[in-house]
């Protein structure tokens, strides 16, 4: 008896990690009804395909060792068969029907995107994501970026990587519980893929194009994805979370973020001291700027000019504020200028003119920002 407890559990352990791995190969189930229906989905065609595939070796099989040459039997000969040439027409056919009709009934719910509740822009950059809260008139709210904040030390190995290794962010696209939230995703450089397992969701992120998808999330948490299409060097940096809050939670942080966006409309106005704009654009330009010119202004000449002492720097003030808006052409500049509001453009500008030894003599206000984007 003693034996065959230990060859039960033994067998009950091997069933679990047999189950186990079997959930690991598999795709997730997910959170949300959609997620479900394409996990059924799935596992529907999967099951299919294993009894097609069964019947189909099955019959081969027992065809290879019954009618074996060394059993005395001789190949059939024949070259045509009409009755032969209609099944393996029609079975195919009605298999396909059968496996269409849960499929599309499955696309028809994952593109249903009326009646949402609220709306969120979902924009794709190298290497980050913008979230743009949009209201009934689909005019923008508040917006923010979700940047990556795994550290350095772990990406090079200096240190342990933590349980969310490169799927952290500064900024989760927060949503509430039960609310239907439909999501219009773009880019603005190049292509990306906006994928979050959990929700059975995933759509590219193409400039020039606005793909929609929606999600209803029963349950609070927070979900991980990532971009899904190779977009560049960066690629594996620029995850997406999810934060699902309840719904009266979700409102409190709405209101708030709408109290703060006015707060920082009307800090775009003011007029900043010198100490000021070189404190916050040392801010902006270590974000932004010194993964490719250095945090000493060097640069890695010719992909990256240096920045001390240059004919950008010393310059035109307002050709110096054109390049980093609209950045250089074919370059990744180009998608950076768009990331910055009026206060944080001119703030980096006025770093970078009296900045690593540059004296360029004046002072760049956002409203200097502001007069250049309207006389363009």
């Amino acid at each position: 008896m003693k034996q065959i407890g230990k060859f039960a559990g033994a067998l009950g352990m091997l069933l679990l990690a047999g189950r186990s791995f079997a959930d690991e190969l598999n795709m997730p189930v997910g959170v949300t009804d959609i997620s479900r229906q394409v996990y059924d989905l799935h596992m529907t065609i999967f099951w299919i395909c294993v009894i097609i595939g069964a019947l189909v070796f099955g019959v081969m099989f027992w065809s290879i060792v019954n009618h074996r040459r060394s059993a005395g039997h001789e190949a059939a000969q024949f070259h045509e068969s009409t009755r032969l040439e209609i099944a393996w027409t029609v079975v195919p056919t009605l298999i396909l029907i059968i496996m269409a009709i849960p499929a599309t009934q499955v696309l028809i719910a994952m593109y249903d995107t009326g009646g949402e509740d609220m709306t969120v822009e979902v924009r794709g950059y190298q290497w980050k994501w913008e979230y743009k809260y949009l209201d009934d008139n689909y005019n923008q709210t508040f917006s923010f970026f979700s940047s990556l904040t795994t550290s350095q030390d772990e990406i090079q190995n200096r240190s342990k990587k933590g349980e969310f290794y490169l799927l952290e962010v500064d900024n989760p696209l927060r949503i509430p519980a039960n609310r239907k939230v439909r999501f219009l995703v773009t880019a603005e450089d190049v292509i990306h893929a906006w994928w979050v397992p959990d929700f059975g969701i995933k759509r590219d992120a193409v400039p020039g194009m606005l793909n929609e998808l929606w999600t209803i999330v029963p349950e609070p948490g927070i979900y991980r994805g990532q971009c899904t299409e190779l977009c560049g060097k960066d690629h594996g940096f620029m995850p997406v979370v999810v934060e699902v809050m309840e719904e009266e939670a979700y409102d409190a942080w709405y209101d708030e973020q709408l109290r703060l966006e006015v707060i920082r409309q009307e800090a775009i106005s003011q007029t900043l001291t010198t100490d000021e704009l070189m404190a916050e654009g040392e801010q902006v330009y270590i974000s932004f700027c010194a993964s490719c010119h250095q945090a000493n202004g060097a640069g890695i000449p010719p992909a990256f000019p240096s920045l001390v002492d240059t004919a950008v720097t010393t310059g035109p003030r307002d050709e110096h504020l054109r390049l980093v808006r609209d950045g250089v052409a074919g370059s990744g500049m180009q998608a950076f200028g768009k990331q910055l509001d009026a206060r944080q453009l001119a703030a980096v500008v006025h770093y970078e003119r009296h900045a690593w030894g540059n004296n360029a003599g004046d002072v760049t206000q956002p409203v200097d920002v502001v007069n250049l984007t309207v006389g363009q």
